[in-house]
């Protein structure tokens, strides 16, 4: 029986590397082994995927001292922290829900994803896993922590389209979290990373980025062949803050439109904007990674 939905295995077929996949998804757990929990409970920061009460699909930026995210079994995780007031995720995630979470630690240059389902426990999360797997280090900047200062946010702000700052934001970024879901609502977080200018800005509410090669699962690519809804933040490293957008996405596969080392590209709708200024965790300048197309 296969681990993948029909929109993971079209992708798979379609860039000739179902037989990778196949042997990739053999490192996939259901529960968090040793090695995964020691990592996670090192992090500061995670990001969490889900969809609305809508089902619009956002990611959401969870900080807190190391040991924040920890296990409490073999196929359970406590996150001490759930979303504040304001952000498009607190309602949601107020109540059990199915959610994607991306670990990343920059300075390292490693990441860990969780899917599974959260439901509330006092301020924070219990999560109880279905995938957990690791992913390989291309694209991830390599930062350092300089500053944590804990409880600081400032009010979101809504909107529905980027304006001239947000603009200049996601043009100049280097990294991002996608956040999408399958047709049952299954959700995942992933990481997209290169150098500025990697995610361009068409226009007020159409953002572009390539697709570059990375675990051959296609998991985010496959959710987005069978539901379209997602949802990126894009970190500011230097503030903690971060802009969240909803909209959907649409896989173009017209060679024409490709920048080096992409197999693709997702063009992006945005249809919801949720900016906050700053945040408790401050980082460094960017070291790019050196596989960067």
């Amino acid at each position: 029986m296969t681990p993948f939905h029909a929109g993971e295995l079209a992708v798979q077929r379609r860039m000739a590397q179902a037989d990778i996949a196949v042997k990739v998804a053999r490192t996939i757990r259901t529960g968090v082994p040793p090695v995964a929990a020691e990592f996670l409970a090192a992090q500061p920061m995670v990001v969490l995927g889900a969809a609305d009460g809508a089902g619009r699909l956002w990611a959401s930026q969870l900080t807190g001292p190391s040991g924040f995210v920890r296990t409490t079994g073999e196929d359970a995780l406590a996150v001490d922290a759930r979303p504040a007031d304001g952000d498009p995720l607190a309602e949601v995630l107020a109540g059990p829900a199915p959610v994607g979470m991306i670990a990343l630690e920059p300075r390292r240059r490693r990441r860990m994803r969780v899917n599974g389902h959260a439901v509330p426990d006092g301020t924070g999360l219990l999560i109880t896993t279905d995938q957990v797997y690791s992913n390989c280090p291309k694209y991830i900047s390599r930062r350092e922590i300089e500053d944590y200062r804990p409880g600081e946010s400032s009010p979101v702000a809504r909107g529905t389209e980027l304006d001239a700052a947000q603009r200049a934001a996601v043009a100049a970024a280097d990294t991002f979290f996608i956040a999408s879901a399958d047709e049952d609502g299954n959700a995942d977080a992933s990481h997209r990373g290169g150098n500025p200018g990697f995610l361009q800005v068409l226009s007020p509410t159409e953002l572009r980025w390539p697709d570059y090669r990375g675990n051959s699962l296609f998991m985010t690519l496959g959710n987005l062949a069978v539901r379209p809804e997602c949802g990126l933040l894009i970190p500011d490293w230097t503030t903690g803050g971060a802009l969240q957008l909803t909209g959907t996405a649409e896989i173009r596969w017209e060679t024409g439109l490709f920048t080096a080392g992409a197999q693709c590209v997702v063009d992006f709708t945005v249809t919801g904007v949720a900016a906050v200024a700053t945040g408790p965790l401050r980082w460094g300048p960017p070291e790019l990674s050196p596989v960067n197309p």
